[in-house]
């Protein structure tokens, strides 16, 4: 073996991993990299980039056939399946040179293609070399959890990670898993040409706000795209192009292909945690608010962190990170103001408390501010007024927004700046805004907090009139 000595070594090269190496080695520490599969990790290859961009190409098939309310005759669109995947593959090789091993080599960063794993405290070894560090940072990610279902061993299916590389269309597509990529992909299927069915065990959409979740499977529905809840599946049989899914109840849904999408593990099991003195669950390393592990000198980031499975969340704990590993300022993760978004059409949005929970937290001193997709402007101009933003406000500071409409994954980002910053609800009543803009929407609910106050009070009125009489 030979002996490598650095400053920080880093397992892992995605979304947590990369922006920590670049960070870290131009400000001049020594860097280690390690990766054992593909550079960039599973939100270049095989999540956000390639899901968006097939998203994308589903939204160009669908805006083919719903034409008819703006007098532009509706087409059954000819869908290249094979060129969907090429576009698919174009975007992450687009991309993939930011995250690439030259890059980062051009930077200082030692990469060491290889799987690692700890043999002491202090030490890693990986691709035939012995890494000794000041720092370690895990940032292994997650893979697609795949259930013990009776059959799953002879059965053929799909995950996230082999769903991309799949260039025929699937005739019929069953999903098991009713979660935000479970939906996502199936309602692209639906719009390229397949007949799809979602299978979930419980809730569709479970962990969103139920009101907003409802947004989104009516839309699917109308769509085409089957959705069977509450419904566990307790078996599967069949063969490639004829797969059988039964129900607890007895029922058999048939469908060409299988997409297994009903979560993700922590990628640990590699890594030989014990010999390092890191303590570690089914949910991730153990980690304090500072995102240190039991050993002081090893950090987990991102979903290795065992907290929220987000890509822009291991980009957060990056920077949690940096400040407390390479200028030793006091650095915390927190997670009230880190959004969510279900890319969905329409979109679903979450950031801070849903209703529930502020109801939980709050009691009566909660103030819910609501409004319709519908009765703004832009929404009608563009026929997307499907929708609603709800804002949980406590003590005139929002706590919390969910949101389902036409582009909420964009317009959710204001939002988590003024939970973020900690901003009273008045810095969004008090904007000013383009017209006519679906960011109105905000402005509005932002607005209805201070409706009743200003009309509805007799307080109000009596002093308006007063000035009126009073004013020359």
């Amino acid at each position: 073996m030979t002996s490598i000595e650095t400053d920080i070594c880093i397992i892992g090269a995605g979304s947590g991993g990369l922006p920590i190496a670049a960070a870290a080695a131009q400000m001049g520490a020594r860097v280690v990299l390690v990766e054992g599969g593909e550079m960039g990790g599973d939100c270049l290859n095989a999540g956000c980039v390639p899901s968006k961009a097939l998203i994308a190409a589903a939204k160009h098939a669908h805006a083919m056939t719903t034409g008819a309310p703006f007098g532009i005759a509706p087409v059954v669109p000819e869908v290249d399946f094979g060129a969907v995947k090429d576009h698919v593959a174009r975007v992450i090789s687009t991309i993939a040179p930011l995250d690439s091993q030259q890059r980062f080599e051009a930077l200082g960063v030692r990469v060491i293609r290889a799987y690692g794993k700890f043999i002491s405290p202090t030490a890693l070894e990986a691709g035939g070399f012995t890494i000794r560090a000041r720092r370690f940072v895990v940032a292994t990610g997650s893979r697609p959890f795949v259930p013990p279902i009776p059959g799953v061993e002879t059965v053929p299916y799909l995950t996230n990670e082999t769903i991309f590389a799949q260039r025929e269309r699937p005739e019929h597509l069953i999903v098991i898993g009713g979660g935000p990529i479970g939906i996502e992909m199936a309602q692209a299927h639906r719009r390229l040409g397949s007949a799809v069915t979602v299978i979930e065990g419980v809730k569709a959409l479970g962990r969103d706000d139920p009101e907003m979740a409802a947004v989104v499977l009516d839309a699917l529905r109308a769509e085409g795209v089957a959705i069977i809840e509450g419904a566990p599946v307790v078996r599967l049989a069949g063969g490639p192009g004829a797969i059988a899914v039964e129900l607890g109840d007895g029922r058999v849904v048939n469908g060409s292909h299988l997409l297994m999408a009903v979560g993700r593990v922590v990628a640990l099991e590699r890594l030989n945690l014990q010999a390092a003195g890191v303590a570690f669950s089914r949910r991730g390393v153990t980690v304090g608010a500072d995102l240190r592990s039991s050993n002081r000198r090893v950090y987990a980031v991102g979903d290795a962190a065992g907290g929220l499975q987000f890509t822009h969340v291991a980009s957060y704990h990056a920077g949690v990170v940096v400040r407390s590993m390479l200028v030793g300022l006091p650095s915390k993760a927190v997670t009230r103001h880190i959004p969510w978004v279900t890319y969905s059409d329409p979109e679903l949005a979450q950031v801070g408390l849903t209703e529930a929970e502020a109801r939980a937290a709050h009691g009566a001193a909660l103030t819910v501010l609501r409004h319709e997709f519908a009765h703004n402007d832009r929404a009608q101009a563009e026929g997307a007024t499907r929708g609603l933003i709800k804002v949980m406000v406590v003590r005139g500071r929002p706590v919390g927004v969910s949101m389902a409409g036409v582009q909420a994954g964009e317009l959710i980002g204001l939002w988590a700046l003024v939970i973020a910053a900690r901003l009273k609800i008045g810095s969004i009543a008090g904007m000013v805004l383009p017209y006519p803009t679906l960011g109105e929407v905000s402005k509005r609910a932002a607005g209805a907090y201070f409706s009743p106050k200003l009309f509805a009070s007799p307080v109000v009125k009596w002093v308006v009139r007063l000035v009126q009489r009073l004013l020359p």
